[in-house]
């Protein structure tokens, strides 16, 4: 399952990321993974939660942030939920390439049983009609 984190800056979807990231671990709810562009939320998540600073691995294009989650699951069987924070700061999301990496993560997270939830720059009523129904709209 993939969840697009929509709404405007200031929102509040870094928090809904921050919460439910640490909820869902202490509901025991397998291993979590967090991707940021910087280490800023290390004292705000669970300690057992892996926040991985993306900005060490070079990813660029929507094609390499595919390839990098892909390497999570496949590394670590435990892996249930990938929470992604600022992906517009990672790489620039045009509408086809939203629908294409949505595609693409859905088929190999339900293969894998593995939640996704994407933090994106956007409103709702912003993103392509396809996907509307997966987002979840951030507000304070």
């Amino acid at each position: 399952m993939i969840k697009f984190i929509t709404g405007a800056k200031g929102s509040g979807k870094t928090k809904w990321l921050i919460d439910s990231a640490n909820t869902e671990y202490k509901a025991g709810n397998g291993n979590i993974a967090f991707i940021d562009v910087d280490d800023d939320h290390i004292f705000s998540l669970d300690y057992n939660v892996r926040l991985i600073n993306v900005t060490e691995y070079t990813i660029k294009s929507v094609a390499s942030l595919y390839g990098f989650l892909c390497g999570l699951m496949a590394m670590d069987y435990d892996l249930e939920k990938i929470y992604v924070d600022s992906a517009y700061k990672i790489v620039d999301f045009k509408d086809e390439e939203l629908v294409r990496i949505f595609n693409d993560l859905n088929k190999i997270s339900d293969e894998r049983e593995t939640e996704i939830f994407i933090n994106l720059d956007k409103l709702t009523e912003e993103m392509p009609e396809s996907l509307r129904e997966h987002c979840v709209e951030a507000s304070l």
